[in-house]
């Protein structure tokens, strides 16, 4: 019997790019800057979630999410077209492979913030065309003080239970291709993006000819 291929056809140059880290990191703000920076705003391009969360004010399908009910979200599952998912609040989040591989095909490639587990199953699953990056804050009392900056909105448990988790995750930073310290954000942005220049090469060289 032929074994089944579970790497995706090599289709186009994109890539994934997979950003990680512990809660008050400043991952989800380093990968707002990349997105904006004028040397990768055109090969470089945002996913865009599937989720069974209902539309807030002012969101746009397919712009912000992928909106669908629960029943919709399990059967894409079951289809191997969500290629990594979590449950939060009731409400399933999800990356939407068809979307990925559609963005690569077209040479773009794709900037994704996921979790240790997302992180580690799009290596599995894209081992050639997958960088994943964790990002560490200066020390965990740096860390500890950031969250802490959120406590008014979170208190005391969730810092806590954040605490808890983000020490459990910086063990496991070793398992990642590149480790980011995020002491100075400029430094850190600079650092970031170098390495997916270094990833792009020639790609990126061409947009600035």
């Amino acid at each position: 019997m032929q074994k089944r291929q579970q790497t995706p056809p090599n289709k186009g140059q994109g890539r994934i790019f997979v950003v990680s880290g512990p809660s008050g990191c400043g991952k989800t703000t380093l990968i707002r800057a990349l997105l904006k920076d004028k040397e990768l705003k055109n090969i470089l391009a945002r996913s865009i979630s599937i989720t069974t969360r209902p539309r807030r004010p002012g969101e746009r399908e397919g712009m912000d999410y992928f909106f669908v009910s629960e029943q919709e979200f399990k059967r894409r599952l079951g289809k191997k077209k969500i290629l990594e998912w979590t449950r939060f609040l009731h409400y399933y989040y999800g990356t939407p492979r068809d979307y990925v591989e559609r963005q690569m095909e077209r040479n773009r490639s794709i900037a994704l913030c996921l979790d240790i587990r997302g992180a580690l199953r799009i290596k599995k699953m894209y081992p050639g065309r997958s960088t994943i990056i964790f990002i560490l804050a200066p020390s965990i009392d740096t860390l500890k003080e950031r969250i802490s900056r959120r406590r008014c909105r979170t208190g005391d448990k969730v810092l806590r239970s954040r605490m808890k988790i983000a020490r459990k995750e910086l063990l496991r930073a070793k398992e990642y291709d590149y480790r980011v310290v995020n002491d100075n954000f400029s430094l850190a942005l600079k650092r970031l993006k170098g390495i997916i220049i270094r990833k792009l090469g020639n790609k990126v060289r061409s947009y600035k000819a």
